[in-house]
């Protein structure tokens, strides 16, 4: 299995300690595929995230070998001595701690900020949680469909005998976390760095699912003043339509359509694009009779428009339209699903795959990139559990054979 990495290591010399459980320890996994060394202390039983999830690919699952991608494993028992002395040895070569469970499990351990400053008052600490270090839920055991249900976004359907169901969704809490996450990590290193002071960080992920569907309540927020401050906009009346995607369903000129092999979305919602759009399928009579608004305008309702645009799209393929749109600045996007999406041109273009033959599963890249290079990929697979205790210590505290030995006998690696 190869391990070479491709890409840009813009992070080389940032060093992070983990304590993660599950997927919250995505957090550092942008830093890992960014070049930096993460370093995941596990208790000796392992996280128990190899098991977690769907599908399991040569033993591991594939939430383990994408989140822990990159990343270094080191086996500690905190509940010993040894283990909590190593801990901090690490901490004193560190620039962050992330601590990816319920809040306070390392203070538990006597291993909480306080005692982090005392051995690296550079370090930042970063503490990713369910609901977060406060209020009403902050102990509540949870899962990651619970931030979204929590901030709104996924809602019950009706499923066997007319019992809610759980839809599929985009999980947006677990991802949006961590990545709100990393960039306020690595604004707290520049800060450290500059000033000598590290600080706490912590982000609730149910915090964050709502913060990424900020438009939705944001706009409801907004409805709750009074009429003549708060309007909806012009091309609609100044109706107040719900916030968000609210009155889509009733979309002509920006509607999904089908297509003769799919389907696509038109997305007319300027007067030029639904010029341009007429003008270039020879139907000169559509945009005359109904040229709408300059900006905004969806011919919502209009059932008769909506029908003859459902016969135009069904003329062409998917692909056929998208060069339609290249060709004639007439924005029509491709509707794919997360098993069609790899077929498509854009994304074989943009995204290619870091390969299994060195991160076990098939795994995208992380999508930002220096312009002009590769995109930044994970160094190494994910790890098993304690895979390089021996080799950290050596690496980061310079340890010698006869400290790691006694080490192990001690039982800082767990029995």
């Amino acid at each position: 299995m190869s391990h070479a990495a491709e890409g840009p290591r813009l992070l080389s010399g940032l060093r992070v300690v983990e304590c993660s459980m599950l997927g919250p320890g995505a957090v550092s996994t942008p830093l890992a595929d960014l070049g930096a060394d993460v370093i995941k202390v596990e208790p000796p039983s392992g996280d128990y995230i190899r098991s977690m999830s769907w599908p399991i690919v040569q033993g591991n699952s594939l939430l383990h070998l994408h989140i822990s991608r990159g990343k270094r494993s080191i086996v500690l028992d905190l509940r010993t001595e040894a283990g909590k002395e190593t801990f901090l040895a690490l901490v004193a070569e560190a620039d962050v701690v992330i601590e990816a469970m319920r809040p306070g499990g390392l203070d538990r351990r006597g291993l909480g900020y306080a005692a982090l400053r005392e051995v690296n008052p550079k370090v930042v600490m970063f503490t990713i949680s369910g609901y977060g270090m406060t209020g009403p839920y902050r102990d509540l055991p949870s899962h990651g469909i619970a931030y979204d249900a929590w901030a709104g976004t996924v809602a019950p359907v009706p499923g066997p005998d007319g019992l809610p169901s759980i839809p599929d969704h985009t999980s947006i809490g677990i991802t949006a976390g961590p990545l709100f996450g990393t960039a306020a990590v690595l604004a707290a290193v520049l800060r450290a760095r500059e000033t000598g002071q590290g600080c706490h960080l912590e982000v609730a992920q149910s915090d964050a699912a709502a913060a990424f569907d900020w438009l939705r309540s944001e706009g409801h927020r907004a409805y709750t003043r009074p009429e003549d401050e708060v309007t909806g906009n012009p091309s609609d009346g100044y109706e107040r339509r719900p916030p968000g995607t609210g009155g889509m369903d009733e979309g002509v000129r920006y509607q999904f359509y089908a297509s003769k092999d799919g389907h696509v979305l038109f997305m007319a919602s300027e007067r030029k694009f639904w010029q341009n759009f007429c003008e270039a399928v020879g139907r000169k009579d559509l945009f005359e009779a109904a040229p709408g608004e300059k900006l905004a305008d969806h011919a919502r309702g209009d059932l008769r428009l909506r029908h003859e645009l459902a016969s135009i799209f069904r003329t062409r393929t998917t692909a056929e339209w998208i060069g339609f749109g290249s060709a004639h600045d007439v924005p029509i996007g491709p509707v794919n699903t997360p098993g069609t999406i790899a077929a498509d041109p854009q994304f074989a273009d943009r995204m290619p795959w870091q390969p299994a033959d060195r991160l076990v599963a098939d795994q995208l890249p992380f999508p930002v990139r220096v312009v002009g290079e590769a995109p930044p990929a994970a160094s190494r697979p994910a790890p098993a559990a304690g895979e390089h205790t021996a080799e950290v210590l050596r690496d980061v505290l310079g340890y010698d054979d006869s400290q790691v030995a006694a080490l192990r006998d001690s039982g800082a690696f767990g029995d």
